[in-house]
């Protein structure tokens, strides 16, 4: 089976169904005739910018939306949905999420770590996410396209 072919099965079992781990949706991919590696999987639902989101306490998976017109990239997009405020200090960001979204924000900017040589790495806790940018400046600029991004 192709790629495109998977991911739209993919995109039809998230819409239709509350899956809450990725091996049910493997389960459920299995069912629709799709054998895929977790690794693969993994890459699949990034692509797809499929989120995990909370609701009275229980978790589920979702596509990340936007009705916001700044936005020109799957980054951007994590930007708009995940930081609440963004603050640098020297080569430093740090950027404030909700609960448990700084580790999937990290994970974005780092996927995005080979097309940028303005960050060289994050660290993250549960609501806070540190960018090591390569200069000062990267830092300032990164954080007001952060703050672009959040200004609807």
């Amino acid at each position: 089976m192709k790629r495109d072919e998977r991911l739209e099965i993919i995109k039809d079992i998230v819409t239709n169904n509350r899956i809450s781990t990725q091996e049910e949706l493997q389960n459920l991919l299995v069912e629709r005739g799709v054998s895929v590696t977790q690794a693969t999987l993994s890459r699949d639902i990034r692509k797809l910018n499929i989120i995990k989101k909370r609701d009275k306490g229980e978790s589920f998976y979702s596509f990340l939306t936007s009705g916001n017109d700044k936005i020109n990239s799957d980054l951007h997009l994590y930007f708009y949905n995940f930081v609440i405020s963004a603050t640098s200090v020297g080569a430093l960001v740090v950027i404030r999420t909700k609960l448990g979204e700084a580790d999937l924000l990290a994970n974005a900017l780092d996927d995005e770590r080979d097309s940028r040589t303005d960050i060289l790495g994050t660290i993250a806790g549960a609501d806070t996410l540190l960018v090591i940018c390569a200069s000062e400046k990267d830092a300032t600029v990164l954080t007001a396209e952060i703050k672009y991004i959040l200004m609807g």
